[in-house]
């Protein structure tokens, strides 16, 4: 069997995650559109994840102490604050401009693994990523009508580039089924204290939209998980780009959305920054 370039291994299981993410990102926000608070949403991804996924996880003995481990934590409270904020803004906000705003999680991803991991940064992929980050500007419009909802796109993508850095943290120590594991219990632990309260009747088509919802996250997530473990996380980070395309595509699909004017030349800008980094970075520049 021939063996796929590195590059092109990285592209395809990201962009595949990604849109997966989009995908499940678009089914909770149809739960929310029909009355069901966002904590009580997340909790469900989290929740339904852990029960499904958890026999396909090979949980041994000795990795039960790992549930111990502080890192874990902080790293699922990355991603619950990302989610739980992502969701929030798009009850408000259009997708593809929610996402918009949620990719300056991109440039905190590739500083924040050159401050803390001590990866390699490069002057044009710096240059390309600010491009983006001026991109983000234009969709988000801060000082000029930006949203409460647009804030909350800000913060999620914060979280998410610190959660991609934890990723890449703690890849090399843990098993990627473990930490998707791990991820997916302990935030199912943490919201459930504030996910119950009045909800709509559960029917079984709102089912498969958690069914959805949980899976692609999760999926998603798990195809991030290993592709971190070879790949640094300031190579990755400009790869969630195609996560724009995807929340086009869906946000016009299935709610009838497209960003106005001066929203899609913020995100034309940030696709082609991004893209842009990418061939860079496979380039080692």
């Amino acid at each position: 069997m021939t063996t796929l370039p590195f590059s092109a291994k990285v592209v395809g299981a990201v962009i595949l995650a990604m849109a997966l993410i989009v995908g499940s990102d678009a089914a909770a926000t149809l739960l929310t559109g029909a009355g069901f608070p966002q904590v009580f949403v997340a909790w469900t991804r989290f929740a339904l994840a852990a029960a499904l996924l958890a026999p396909f996880c090979g949980l041994g003995r000795t990795e039960f102490t790992h549930f111990l481990n502080w890192r874990l934590y902080l790293r699922t409270l990355l991603i619950v604050g990302g989610i739980v904020s992502l969701l929030t803004a798009l009850k408000t906000e259009p997708m593809a401009n929610v996402f918009g705003g949620f990719f300056v999680g991109p440039v905190v991803s590739y500083f924040l693994s050159a401050l803390l991991l001590g990866e390699r940064i490069t002057q044009i992929r710096t240059i390309l990523l600010l491009v983006s980050f001026i991109g983000v500007l234009v969709v988000v419009r801060p000082g000029f009508g930006m949203t409460t909802g647009m804030g909350f796109a800000i913060l999620a993508g914060c979280f998410h580039g610190s959660y991609l850095v934890a990723t890449r943290w703690l890849a090399g120590d843990f098993r990627p089924r473990f930490l998707l594991l791990s991820q997916l219990v302990i935030g199912a632990v943490l919201l459930a204290p504030f996910a119950w309260g009045p909800v709509p009747q559960i029917s079984l088509s709102v089912f498969g939209l958690i069914a959805i919802s949980a899976l692609g996250s999760a999926m998603g997530n798990l195809l991030l998980v290993l592709v971190n473990r070879t790949t640094p996380a300031g190579v990755i980070a400009p790869l969630i780009y195609s996560q724009l395309l995807a929340a086009m595509v869906i946000g016009w699909l299935v709610f009838g959305q497209w960003p106005d004017g001066l929203s899609l030349i913020g995100l034309l800008i940030i696709m082609t920054a991004g893209v842009s980094s990418v061939w860079f970075a496979g380039r080692g520049r």
